[in-house]
């Protein structure tokens, strides 16, 4: 475990505002709300504990005094060494009390986003239930003009010392004390808004920003996000998982975009100009003429924005030739007409296409 004056970065003669003046300059740096790596975090965690020790006289003197201090036959060597070793005797007394600061948890979220978002990406304001520091107490869980006091049962340590009999003689055993639960201190005037947990509940809005083309099942971390811990304790990480919403015209296949073209049988066989709307405006699209059901129409750069990369996918339209059902007199006999006009064979099987076809009639049955 590393030294606490060391963590501090103080002398280990510092005074109490030598100390407090430290760790002041190392929470500004190191707070998740500042410094969102894990690295700090866990620096944070460090410096605070070193903190809770060393501000605290008596743990600061017991802390100056040695890991073995107060133990009987402590001495390097001895057999206090044996029997921690076995029974586990001096392994929590060298690790003091514990802080009441503890990380917050992490949270995961649902959130649903549009097509059209995940072209270029998106900020949105998500509201959040979640637990924030009090601000009655800052996190110190007592009530205004109250402090901690030391724990009169255990004397600040955290822990109780009991002497075990056994067939070696007298064993010296540790445990959490029962009183302060291992703290070292008591809060005998607890914060009245947050029940001296420094912390309450509380609805937060934060901004998202959505990068372009993700998409369902993917998840988004957000460090330092997620709900404040116990006694104003680090913040967690919130995740983000997203779903993108079911768009009733375009569908999507990897970076492309994907959307079926109703052409009219006369405009599939003279060819037509016609203008379509995508998600990011109108585009001119060619029908050429001779056109068949199932050919693709492909757009470059029109689909969605790379995830990892640059440039976006295609929007590709497959043709659907749309044959009329109902024809006047008229219409009839000019059919009939072009028909006697024209040598065809009849209708017969040709084999069957994989490829794009097969993808784009898959993709009929699923609508």
């Amino acid at each position: 475990m590393a030294d606490h004056y060391d963590v501090l970065g103080v002398d280990r003669n510092a005074t109490p505002e030598e100390i407090k003046k430290a760790y002041r300059k190392l929470a500004r740096e190191l707070h998740p709300d500042v410094n969102p790596s894990s690295d700090a975090s866990e620096r944070f965690k460090d410096v605070t504990h070193a903190y809770d020790v060393l501000s605290d006289p008596q743990q600061r003197q017991r802390y100056d005094a040695g890991p073995q201090a107060g133990f009987p036959g402590g001495g390097a060597g001895g057999f206090g060494d044996i029997f921690d070793a076995f029974f586990g005797g001096g392994s929590q007394q060298r690790q003091g009390p514990r802080s009441r600061r503890e990380r917050g948890q992490d949270a995961l979220l649902r959130l649903e986003v549009e097509l059209e978002d995940v072209v270029f990406g998106v900020q949105r304001d998500i509201e959040v239930d979640t637990a924030v520091l009090c601000s009655t107490c800052e996190g110190s869980c007592c009530a205004p003009g109250t402090s901690p006091q030391t724990c009169d049962i255990c004397g600040g340590s955290g822990q109780i010392q009991r002497t075990v009999r056994s067939l070696l003689g007298n064993v010296v055993t540790s445990s959490p004390c029962g009183t302060c639960r291992g703290y070292g201190t008591v809060i005998p005037n607890p914060c009245p808004t947050c029940q001296g947990q420094g912390r309450v509940r509380a609805r937060r809005t934060i901004p998202v920003d959505i990068p372009a083309g993700v998409d369902t099942g993917i998840r988004l971390q957000m460090p330092g996000q997620g709900e404040v811990g116990p006694a104003g304790g680090p913040n967690g990480d919130l995740y983000l998982e997203v779903k993108v919403k079911h768009h009733d015209v375009y569908s999507r296949n990897g970076d492309d975009l994907l959307a079926t073209l109703e052409v009219q049988m006369a405009d599939a066989v003279l060819g037509t100009l016609t203008t379509i709307k995508t998600l990011d405006g109108d585009v001119q699209v060619e029908v050429k003429p001779g056109t068949q059901s199932a050919d693709v129409i492909t757009i470059r750069e029109r689909g969605i924005t790379k995830l990892r990369g640059t440039g976006r996918g295609d929007l590709k339209i497959g043709v659907q030739v749309v044959t009329p059902t109902k024809l006047n007199h008229r219409e009839r006999e000019l059919m009939e007409k072009f028909a006697s006009g024209r040598k065809h064979d009849k209708p017969q099987l040709s084999q069957f296409q994989q490829g794009l076809f097969g993808k784009l009639r898959d993709r009929f049955l699923n609508f």
